[in-house]
């Protein structure tokens, strides 16, 4: 059983040390306690991610491709 004591330390090791803890139930992974920098990090990876695939589809919009309309995305998604 946790207490808020060993959470800080587990916090304080992820900001000082770098560790990554698992929070786990039953041995599957649920979550991490990550160093703040790195999940920043994975979110500017990820941002970049999301930029450069937008520029990429307004690059075939303007080569000429046809922009898929809302409601076949959706149908597609099954939303």
């Amino acid at each position: 059983m946790w207490c808020w004591l060993r959470l800080a330390d587990v916090v304080s090791r992820a900001h000082y040390a770098g560790r990554i803890t698992y929070v786990t139930r039953r041995g599957q992974r649920l979550a991490a306690i990550v160093p703040a920098e790195l999940a920043e990090a994975i979110e500017r990876a990820e941002d970049a991610a999301d930029v450069a695939a937008a520029r990429e589809a307004l690059a075939r919009i303007d080569e000429g491709d046809t922009p898929v309309p809302l409601t076949e995305l959706r149908r597609e998604l099954g939303l």
